[in-house]
Parts: structure tokens; sequence; C-alpha cells
């Protein structure tokens, strides 16, 4: 009914007010929402929607589902773009370092620490195309907001060629790792771009 209707509330919201009624605990609560994100998956299916392109999306367990279909449409245009693929995996990639991280990664980088060209290159793309991208999502245009992103693709690849994350200045590899953390939050917005990796 939440998508079909397109009903503008939030589901964690929802079983909150009804865990209160019900007198069920947040754990009970937290359960039953992933129950019906698992059987949200397993429709998804039965409609045609794949896998990977599910997986993108309700991982990030949306919370108003009647964005569920725009989300994936918007995900299944995206995967259509030539670069796509160099951006799923550069995403997987900048999720296993931020996870591997030790201590709190910042949540942006000083561009006064670069060192590198391509920091620089990185740092000023993510200027110009974060709020396009972000502007999109707000107005709920989830495809344009992904296919912003393709620009992406080459200061992420020079940034992955010539610059080593974990860098022996903790100081500097501090600034990568925010650097970083810019990069994933932008780019996983609409959807968990990395489950679109091979």
């Amino acid at each position: 009914m939440l998508i079909e209707r397109d009903l503008p509330l939030k589901l964690d919201a929802l079983l909150f007010v009804a865990a209160g009624i019900r007198g069920f605990s947040e754990d009970d609560a937290n359960q039953v929402s992933v129950f019906m994100f698992e059987r949200l998956s397993g429709m998804l299916r039965e409609q045609g929607y794949s896998a990977q392109e599910i997986d993108a999306v309700v991982g990030l367990r949306p919370q108003r589902l009647g964005e569920i279909p725009k989300l994936l449409a918007a995900v299944r245009a995206f995967a259509d773009l030539p670069e796509a693929p160099a951006l799923a995996a550069a995403n997987k990639r900048v999720g296993n370092i931020l996870k591997k991280a030790e201590g709190e990664v910042g949540n942006a980088a000083d561009s006064a620490r670069f060192v590198e060209t391509a920091e620089t290159a990185l740092f000023a793309a993510l200027g110009e195309i974060a709020p396009r991208a972000d502007a999109a999502f707000a107005a709920g245009d989830y495809t344009a907001s992904l296919q912003a992103l393709a620009a992406l693709k080459a200061p992420v690849d020079a940034f992955f060629d010539s610059v080593m994350v974990n860098a022996d200045d903790p100081a500097l590899k501090a600034n990568r790792l925010a650097l970083l953390n810019q990069l994933h939050r932008t780019m996983n917005k609409v959807a968990d771009l990395s489950r679109l990796a091979a």
C-alpha cells in the first residue's frame, strides 16, 4: 500500500508508532522492518528487477517505500552508462578502505593539505558535481542525481592511479580518508552503488 499509493510516510516512524500502541520493543520494530524489506526484495524480483538493482536500493533501507520504483529506475539508467562499472568498482573500493580505517574518519577534507594533483582535482570535481547531484536528489530526480556522478570517473580513476591513501604521514592519511568519505557520501545517496560492482 505504501508503494502503490505513494504515501508520504516513513516506514520506521510507522513501526515505532505501531510498537508503542502494541507494546512491542524497539528491537521488535526493527525485526519487523528487516522482514518487510526482505519481503519487498522478493516482490521486486518477481517484478523483474535484478538482484544487484534491488540490493543497491533496498540495502539503504529507504524510508519512503513509494520512492522505490523511482530509485530502481534511476539505478537501472545509471547501470547503462559507460562510466558505471568503473564507478561501482571504485565505490566498493572506497567503502572497503573506510571500513578498515582506524578511528573516526573526518567528513570534509582540507584542501590546504593536498600534496598530489589528483587529490586537488578530485576535491574540485566533488565541489562541482556534489551540489548538482544533491539538488537533483532533493528534487526527487534520482536519475539526474546518479547521472551527474558520471563526471567523477576520470578524477576518481586518477586519484587511485597516483595517490597512496594510507600515507605514512598521519595527517595526510586522515585528510585523504576524509576526501574519500566525502566521495562515498556523494555517491551513495540514491543507492549503494558498490552493489552494482561485478
